[in-house]
């Protein structure tokens, strides 16, 4: 069988519109794919990051001016609701790299939440079982 391969800093799925959803609902179309997998992998530097900006937005008393950022600042803040909810389910002195390990376990089950919330193409298919939809976490060792 062939692999339909997408790939994107973060495996960010942060809003509905774009190149990911569109191109997994193609893949499952035209295409025929049976399988959906959410693939992040162990340390992710897209994770490190929308960590990192998550923690400075809470000590910092300025809110970003998005005029300004970068998209890759924009991508990451995207993914900063991940984060905070990996600080929320580690201990509260967990330290940046723990937040951002767990982020990327966090981020693989709000990625595939988030497609079957955007997409009822996918979520019927899944729903039908004509389409797999699974989580996974590689370990880059």
């Amino acid at each position: 069988g062939d692999i339909f391969v997408l790939r994107n800093a973060g495996n960010s799925l942060s809003h509905a519109e774009g190149s990911v959803v569109g191109s997994l609902e193609y893949s499952i179309g035209p295409l025929g794919a049976k399988l959906i997998l959410v693939l992040g992998h162990t340390k992710c530097g897209a994770m490190m990051g929308a960590t990192q900006m998550m923690l400075n937005a809470q000590k910092s008393t300025e809110a970003s001016d998005p005029a300004k950022q970068t998209t890759l600042e924009k991508l990451l803040e995207g993914l900063g609701s991940v984060a905070a909810q990996a600080q929320q389910e580690l201990r509260p002195d967990a330290s940046a790299d723990d937040i951002a390990a767990h982020t990327v376990n966090v981020n693989v089950f709000s990625g595939m939440a988030r497609l079957l919330s955007y997409s009822e193409s996918i979520r019927e298919k899944v729903k039908s079982g004509e389409v797999q939809l699974h989580g996974a976490v590689y370990d880059i060792v």
